[in-house]
């Protein structure tokens, strides 16, 4: 007997009317739309069967679909007010899903767009926790308070109260190592059974399993100086996240010319200087492979940097590729390049990293970044690559350009 495989449906909720960050849902953080990192998430989840985003908002609904969302419904304006809470929204869908599609999931991932620092395997692993424990009505998932409430104050009538009322005498002036272990709701993942949200009418349901997510993946983005950080975070801290993989809807296939930056796209951007004043650089040995398949295959590939040490040259000497250094407003060279191969702008496929690439990266016809590019440059980009400078960004392109050629 074949056993039945439990219904799992992702639920990402974003309305359109953010107030501390106007269209934030939409805003591109590290190069992506911060809903498309939820997307990614649940899509990358084997369990989970659907992806779907229950929003307000026509904007936000193509972009989700663009990203590989469903958007079978629109959500109505009372639900997407400032005032809006989850379990109205969640029933609506659940609703509408029962009418319109005689679709009734038996359990619900909720992924929070602000919440979009999420370890690979995250989804996975809560949704088979549920499975794991029938008795379980919700998994959410959590990280170690950064601040004890047994700590924490409240005022009435003007004077300082406990916030909590506990056993303990004096909490507030214990030390923190004798008080019980505190856990804050991170907003990466809630999963729970359908059957919570119709029955008991909660997000929740009485039993709820915890999820633990590191410290580091923490971050809710509510705030520009949230939003400034988590930059920070995506281009600084070597994280190990689920990233958004941008949606092939731009014609590679046209493409006649690439053209790429040196330093922080053929290296990581670190500079090794020896005690007699030698500059050396650390380069990827698969950026070379992929670069010699792409000539095989007849599409010139043109290196335009800035740097004017000798180890550009002597870099692209041995891969064989032109080389145009010293460039001060690469822009003009780029001009000068297209002429040269008889190609138009809207042909040349442009890989650059800081903001001396963005006039030309604005001319190109493809514009594309390494992860780790500077976040303006990252804002501009048509095509955000998974991996970084100098770490096999220039094969990640070259393998996408010759499979979508078919090459």
């Amino acid at each position: 007997m074949v056993k039945k495989k439990t219904r799992v449906i992702a639920i990402i909720p974003a309305r359109g009317g953010s107030k501390s960050i106007p269209r934030k849902n939409i805003k591109r953080l590290g190069g992506f739309p911060l809903i498309a990192y939820s997307i990614a998430a649940a899509r990358n989840t084997k369990s989970v069967d659907r992806v779907i985003v229950t929003t307000d908002d026509d904007e936000i609904a193509g972009i989700a679909k663009k990203f590989g969302a469903e958007v079978p419904f629109k959500r109505p304006p009372q639900l997407a007010d400032d005032t809006a809470r989850d379990l109205p929204v969640f029933q609506h869908a659940l609703d509408w899903l029962a009418k319109n599609e005689r679709s009734h999931p038996e359990i619900i991932v909720q992924l929070r767009p602000t919440s979009p620092l999420r370890p690979p395997g995250c989804v996975e692993r809560a949704v088979n926790l549920i499975l794991k424990t029938p008795d379980t009505d919700s998994i959410r998932s959590v990280t170690h308070a950064g601040q004890n409430p047994y700590k924490m104050w409240r005022i009435v009538n003007g004077q300082l109260e406990s916030l909590l009322q506990t056993a303990f005498h004096e909490p507030y002036n214990m030390p923190r190592q004798e008080l019980p272990s505190t856990y804050w709701q991170t907003g990466h993942i809630d999963v729970i059974r359908t059957r919570v949200i119709r029955a008991k009418k909660s997000m929740s349901g009485d039993i709820i399993l915890p999820y633990f997510v590191d410290t580091p993946y923490v971050l809710d983005l509510d705030t520009p100086e949230q939003w400034e950080y988590a930059e920070y975070v995506l281009r600084r801290k070597n994280l190990d996240i689920v990233r958004p993989v941008q949606p092939h809807s731009l014609s590679l296939d046209r493409i006649k010319l690439f053209v790429s930056d040196f330093d922080g796209v053929m290296t990581d951007n670190t500079v090794y200087l020896s005690q007699d004043g030698k500059e050396t650089v650390a380069c990827s040995r698969e950026d070379g492979m992929g670069l010699s398949l792409l000539q095989k295959k007849g599409i010139p590939f043109v290196v335009l940097s800035t740097e004017k040490n000798p180890v550009v040259a002597r870099r692209c000497e041995k891969l064989c590729i032109p080389c145009y250094q010293g460039i001060s407003e690469k822009s003009k060279a780029l001009s000068e390049i297209a002429s040269e191969y008889r190609v138009g702008f809207q042909e040349i496929l442009f890989l650059g990293n800081d903001i001396n690439d963005l006039k030309a990266l604005r001319k190109a016809g493809i514009a594309v970044a390494p992860a780790d590019a500077h976040p303006q440059v990252l804002a501009e980009a048509s095509i955000v690559l998974q991996k970084k400078g100098g770490k096999g960004a220039v094969r990640e392109l070259c393998d996408l350009i010759l499979n979508t050629k078919g090459a």
